[in-house]
């Protein structure tokens, strides 16, 4: 091989790595730089199989999406009780069985003192379906924002259903995102964020 073969061969090696890079190719070495770079230094990212990475990389931003959604849900819910009920509004608004399941699931992570517990409300320990049946209970409270039982328990079940697959390091296909975008849409541009 002479010196223009060889300078040809990198040369085109070059090129094709560009390429390759700029269609969005990861590389194993430094995958953890695209996540959150304080988080990411903490942990392990780049000791794992470059193609699981890149999978829940993938699901991580339908994660940020149904867990804001969630949250702001229960934030919707407590604020809508705490106006009418003040203070109590957990005792006097949610049923018993509930509030059992939540203090029992607070009760368990309070044993476990070296971690973090999920935050310093009881609705912080329900399940995300707990929230449509706290709110039908309480529906002449939500009938104004909310407008239709029906289909406020359709949009939590159906994010719910993609929630649970995700928080379980599943994968979702793209009509399932889709199904997610649209339900939470179709929330916001009828309760508000």
């Amino acid at each position: 091989m002479n010196t223009d073969d060889a300078y040809s061969f990198v040369f085109r090696g070059l090129l094709t790595e560009e390429a390759l890079d700029q269609t969005g190719r990861l590389r194993k070495v430094g995958l953890a730089a695209h996540f959150d770079p304080e988080m990411a230094g903490r942990l392990p990212i780049d000791s794992f199989d470059e193609e699981l990475v890149v999978r829940a990389q993938r699901m991580a931003v339908v994660y940020v999406a149904i867990a804001a959604f969630e949250n702001s849900v229960r934030e919707f819910v407590s604020k809508v009780l705490l106006e009418k009920f003040g203070a109590d509004w957990w005792l006097q608004s949610v049923s018993e069985k509930i509030r059992t399941k939540a203090e029992t699931r607070r009760s368990e992570e309070e044993k476990i003192r070296w971690h973090t517990p999920r935050g310093d409300e009881p609705i912080n320990y329900t399940e995300f379906g707990d929230l449509s049946s706290i709110m039908s209970q309480n529906w002449v409270l939500f009938e104004d924002y909310v407008q239709n039982q029906e289909w406020m328990k359709l949009v939590i079940s159906t994010v719910e259903r993609s929630r649970n697959v995700i928080m379980h390091s599943g994968d979702l296909g793209l009509q399932d995102v889709e199904r997610i975008a649209t339900s939470i849409k179709d929330w916001i541009r009828q309760v508000g964020a």
